[in-house]
């Protein structure tokens, strides 16, 4: 299984952000990943579209946006512009057929997308969106804040996902974001999941590429 790593920038220093993005990448990251939080579908707020721009304008590195937001569908274009690659939507933040809308601009627009889970949301609800998106994403932290423990609980969530796609024939990445480092990359990498959110782990790290070198088991 090909392991991504994707370093979330809500860990990064913001008075240097882009350096913090250049040394990530150089160490070998796969993805740059972005929290996006309204204060209102999470008690947190947290950086945006601006953000998002800025940084497109100086990688070419694949951008994972994260969109923790009330009905996302108001914002497709917006972060399509802005120079996302990858959506992802709460299966929480609107009704299901808004979602499912949201997903079709997205793929419109030419963008790949996600449906994420909260850790209380049964991996059931992700399933009639799996042939529509790329990837499902496993919250293994209640979102909202970063440096949150792992929730060693959402295992099983994680295989049944995968268990779902490989019983469906469906080629689709697993992600987990929350309390991800060394330890926890294991036991989510032998439940299936194969795109790894850190943030911490790898920004705070001495040994960047050393990090994620082991966050990807080798």
């Amino acid at each position: 299984m090909n392991i991504k790593i994707a370093p979330s920038i809500l860990s990064a220093d913001f008075w240097h952000l882009g350096e913090d993005i250049d040394e990530v990448i150089s160490a070998g990251a796969d993805y740059i990943h972005f929290d996006v939080m309204d204060g209102s579908f999470v008690p947190n707020i947290s950086f945006g579209i601006p953000v998002l721009k800025c940084v497109r304008k100086h990688t070419d590195a694949f951008l994972d946006v994260h969109l923790m937001i009330d009905r996302p569908l108001r914002y497709v274009d917006a972060f399509a512009d802005a120079g996302a690659d990858l959506l992802t939507f709460h299966i929480e933040s609107d009704d299901e057929e808004y979602i499912f809308k949201a997903i079709e601009k997205a793929n419109e627009r030419g963008l790949k997308t996600g449906i994420a889970l909260k850790p209380k949301t049964p991996a059931e609800k992700a399933f009639p969106f799996a042939d529509k998106t790329d990837m499902i994403l496993c919250m293994t932290v209640e979102p909202g804040f970063g440096n949150q423990a792992f929730m060693a609980d959402m295992l099983p969530k994680i295989r049944k996902v995968r268990d779902f796609l490989k019983e469906k024939g469906l080629d689709r990445d697993v992600e987990v974001d929350g309390g991800i480092n060394p330890e926890t990359g294991v036991l989510v990498r032998e439940a299936g999941a194969n795109v790894l959110v850190a943030g911490s782990s790898v920004f705070k790290a001495e040994d960047k590429a050393a990090r994620i070198s082991s966050l990807r088991g080798i």
